[in-house]
């Protein structure tokens, strides 16, 4: 496909002036397959106007029908990939005779499983995303099921892996339909009460763990959780199978028309495809050479440094001298304020768009101080210990949800979008497998004689709160860049542009049609006129 011209034709449809380049020319098979919803219903709806009421109820069904879907989907994400971290104080070490070392390996397997299962992404592009939600989320909760018929490191191993390669597709997918469904700005505001699924996750299991703690049963308390988690993650399979949408054209919750105008919505404010099966060599070719891929990259991988925190903070609660019954509260606690701190940048996000490196910021800040204090502060202080142990491990949380948004958000194509977001994952996947034996072996110790690992908190001060934010200001400036030169030549040119689909009729006869530059699966940087979040 060749670049598209400086100058173009003039072109009116209806009241809508357009240009034209017959440089922007595809064939059918490479077009948006929306384009076929859009042509079927063109002549019924193109005329008519779509109200404010009609908007409303439009949204009205995304927020009731769609968005609770997708937060309940991430929350048992989340829930299940902690479930060795619940299990740690539930009698998994005593019931499998692992140690602590065997632990951290065990959470270093599962984002072994999670990287190497980054490759189901090239799967998922190109197949029915309904019906593989459907077969994802049933076979993770038949892992977890599975959970509990081990006995030993070896069967922990396998099924960490496995669960680990299962639910490496679950966030991808989401992320797409989130694109597919609401426009930059409403994604914008939705992903960090989206991502309260994390902080939602940890109040559930907690309470869930609080109450299997109690149970007087021949079954160890922690195969009881498992039991319990595969049940809710199965009547989650219920319910995706049921109402899970592939892409607007096929959301069976929406009308023909409501279908037809968030299209065409989604498709005029991005000025990208919604869906594409196809897989383009030329957009991940596009996608190495792009500085912006490699920077997101190394945002996640820096981050990502820390994120094994969360798995660690259960051990740490019960090191500093909390019960175990308490330590389960206490993370509950942590959840409930790490759900309030999502709403709160959502807030912030809301109010001062195009302010991503911003709320990075903001939100690795608070975690940096929490990890300078586990450092300095004196053992005897467990109170303050404490209090920055919530600190450190609940603030940088959002930096992660605005990074992953940002990094599709700020590209088009949907091959390109993809293979960033395989690089961003395979980063994070990688991060996650060393973070574990960040917390392994002789870190030093305090002059009381306690372990204060050191070393793992020095790297997530270093690496997650530090380094993080540096690149996401190198992002913003490449791409604030980029779209100032775009807005003179959108201001002398116009914002809107069509290109050419050429089709073959029955009699071998090319026909080319002018649609919107959105039909096209452009990438950001062959369409001049997509302009990228800040």
């Amino acid at each position: 496909m060749s670049k598209e011209k400086d100058l173009y034709e003039s072109t009116v449809i209806g009241s809508e002036v357009y240009s034209f380049s017959e440089d922007i020319k595809i064939t059918e098979e490479y077009a948006d397959p929306s384009l076929q919803f859009l042509e079927k219903y063109k002549n019924e709806f193109e005329n008519q106007e779509f109200s404010e009421a009609e908007e409303r109820e439009l949204n009205k069904r995304l927020y009731l029908w769609l968005f609770p879907l997708l937060l309940t989907v991430s929350t048992v994400c989340f829930i299940d990939k902690a479930t060795l971290s619940y299990a740690s104080i539930l009698g998994l070490f005593e019931s499998t005779n692992i140690n602590a070392a065997q632990y951290d390996d065990l959470n270093s397997i599962f984002y072994a499983g999670y990287t190497v299962g980054q490759l189901l992404n090239f799967v998922l592009q190109k197949t029915d995303m309904a019906k593989f939600m459907t077969y994802i989320i049933f076979s993770w909760s038949v892992v977890v099921f599975c959970h509990c018929g081990a006995y030993n490191f070896g069967g922990l191993i396998v099924l960490r892996f496995i669960l680990g390669l299962i639910e490496s597709t679950v966030v991808p997918a989401l992320e797409v339909t989130m694109l597919q469904f609401f426009t930059p700005n409403q994604r914008a505001t939705l992903q960090p009460i989206f991502w309260c699924s994390s902080g939602n996750s940890v109040i559930i299991g907690g309470f869930i763990s609080y109450g299997v703690l109690w149970a007087k049963h021949s079954i160890p308390p922690w195969k009881i959780l498992m039991i319990i988690l595969g049940g809710l993650t199965l009547i989650v399979t219920a319910w995706v199978a049921y109402i899970y949408p592939s892409d607007p054209a096929s959301a069976n919750f929406l009308t023909n028309k409501q279908k037809y105008f968030l299209i065409k919505k989604i498709q005029g404010e991005t000025k990208a495809s919604i869906v594409q099966h196809v897989i383009k060599k030329e957009q991940l070719i596009e996608c190495l050479k792009d500085p912006i891929s490699w920077l997101f990259t190394l945002f996640s991988f820096f981050l990502m440094m820390a994120n094994n925190l969360g798995y660690q903070q259960n051990l740490l609660f019960v090191g500093l001298g909390v019960s175990r019954l308490g330590s389960t509260l206490v993370n509950v606690a942590s959840g409930a304020f790490s759900s309030a701190l999502h709403i709160v940048f959502a807030i912030l996000i809301y109010y001062k768009p195009n302010s991503s490196a911003l709320v990075t910021t903001l939100s690795c800040l608070p975690s940096m101080a929490g990890g300078i204090a586990m450092i300095t502060i004196p053992w005897r202080h467990k109170l303050g210990l404490l209090a920055s142990l919530l600190l450190a491990s609940n603030f940088y949380g959002t930096a992660y949800i605005v990074g992953l948004g940002w990094a599709t958000s700020s590209c088009s194509g949907n091959t390109k979008r993809f293979f960033r977001h395989f690089m961003f994952m395979i980063a994070y996947g990688i991060a996650n497998i060393i973070s574990p034996q960040l917390w392994k072996g002789n870190q030093g110790h305090d002059k009381d004689g306690e372990k204060r690992y050191y070393a793992a908190w020095t790297v997530q001060i270093v690496l997650a709160w530090v380094g993080t934010p540096i690149i996401t200001w190198v992002i913003h400036s490449i791409l604030k860049s980029r779209n100032n030169k775009r807005s003179a030549a959108i201001e002398a040119e116009g914002k809107d542009a069509l290109g050419a689909v050429v089709k073959t009729d029955k009699s071998g006869n090319e026909i080319i049609d002018k649609v919107s530059i959105a039909n096209l699966d452009l990438t950001d940087l062959e369409n001049k006129r997509f302009i990228y979040p800040l």
